[in-house]
């Protein structure tokens, strides 16, 4: 049975200029998610996800899981890194079953700092930017176990994590990518330099917003260096809590509202906001407006809206001239063909959360598209479109 065209225009389907020559098939961003599935001693890019990111390329974008830019950046078991030359070789599968149906894939570029633990660096304690223990657990080769105080990076060691940024962003570019993205949220690396409460510095690195925010700055320059413009973007979460708190620090926000007006100044490819407050706990539509009105006057680039948003309010939100993308998690997971089934309204599947970080081929390269079939009834908007059953805030630990 032939699909049915569409009836309604949807602001997620329209192709996109990214800059730079780029043009996005549609609105539609797959959001980096971390799955788990490189468990291999190189920390590679296997078959297995060259199959996983080629069934998801009808995303205008495609944003990698986060990749490690060193040895020294690793946080969790099993993801994949971009340091090395046998990594760059195997992305390179991965980019190339992407671009051979059209897509485009940026890589998402990853250090996760004080959320680390010695276990993954032969006992020597992660890094951060003051020697501060951000509490929590992290699932390490032996287990479940909580985070320890890092020690602080010197000056002249957070150059060298720059250049493993730059160096990372060349790996990146000779795998074949279009484009990364700077992992800059969940109480990683570069948002741990953003927070008061864990960067306690008091030389040029610290202090004030514009001293927690060079590090971020130093990065964007040196893997703008390699890319060009329009080819960088940037993730970060301002309003994600800390520890056991229930609201986002009032000065972790200020830091945040600094950096966006100061993006606008640099030639990124985007912004992605991560609405998120706390983890697995959806964002409301009231939450949702509250971040996007705050930040898209202080970014006037390309926004992408990330987290607590549907086929509905996706539309709704490009539609009122709030973002630009829309990225989704949880939805590409069980949903491959995502955006098709936004397209013909049809049903979406609900994924296995048993098989987000393990399982091999289970629920990672089985879930089927959607068979031809006639478009389903839907609640009537004023965008014409569907309104998912399935959430899309990222999984835990899905944005690396």
């Amino acid at each position: 049975m032939s699909l049915p065209l569409r009836t309604a225009k949807q602001p997620l389907l329209d192709p996109y200029d990214l800059g730079d020559g780029l043009t996005l098939r549609n609105r539609v961003v797959m959001a980096p998610m971390t799955r788990a599935r490189a468990e291999n001693p190189e920390l590679a890019p296997t078959e297995l996800h060259s199959e996983y990111y080629r069934q998801r390329a009808g995303a205008g974008l495609i944003v990698s899981e986060g990749t490690w830019i060193s040895a020294g950046a690793i946080g969790a078991v099993h993801v994949p890194g971009m340091y090395s030359e046998e990594q760059a070789r195997a992305w390179r599968e991965v980019t190339s079953a992407v671009h051979a149906e059209g897509g485009a894939i940026f890589a998402q570029l990853a250090h996760t700092g004080a959320a680390s633990h010695p276990d993954f660096h032969q006992g020597r304690l992660p890094v951060a930017p003051s020697a501060v223990n951000p509490g929590g657990t992290v699932f390490t080769p032996n287990g479940l176990t909580h985070v320890v105080t890092p020690r602080a990076l010197s000056v002249s060691q957070i150059a060298e994590v720059v250049e493993q940024y730059r160096s990372a962003a060349v790996n990146a570019k000779l795998a074949g990518f279009d484009g990364v993205e700077l992992h800059a949220q969940r109480g990683y690396l570069i948002a741990q330099f953003l927070n008061p409460a864990l960067n306690l510095r008091t030389d040029a690195y610290g202090g004030t917003a514009e001293g927690r925010a060079r590090f971020l700055f130093e990065v964007i320059d040196a893997v703008v260096g390699v890319w060009g413009p329009h080819r960088v973007g940037v993730k970060f979460a301002p309003h994600q809590v800390l520890g056991e708190s229930a609201e986002a620090s009032p000065e972790v926000l200020a830091v945040h509202e600094y950096v966006a007006a100061r993006l606008d100044d640099h030639p990124l490819a985007y912004l992605h906001l991560m609405m998120t407050r706390q983890p697995n706990v959806r964002v409301t539509a009231e939450q949702r407006l509250e971040s996007l009105g705050l930040f898209r006057p202080l970014y006037r680039g390309t926004l992408i809206a990330n987290a607590g948003l549907d086929q509905e309010s996706g539309n709704a939100v490009i539609g009122e001239g709030l973002a630009d993308l829309v990225s989704f998690a949880a939805l590409f997971i069980s949903n491959p063909d995502l955006p098709r089934r936004f397209a013909h309204r049809l049903p979406l599947a609900d994924s296995d959360r048993e098989t987000f970080y393990q399982g091999g081929p289970r629920g990672y390269t089985d879930y089927p598209p959607a068979a031809d079939a006639v478009a389903v009834p839907s609640p009537t908007s004023s965008t014409g479109t569907t309104e998912s059953s399935t959430g899309t805030t990222e999984p835990h630990g899905a944005s690396l």
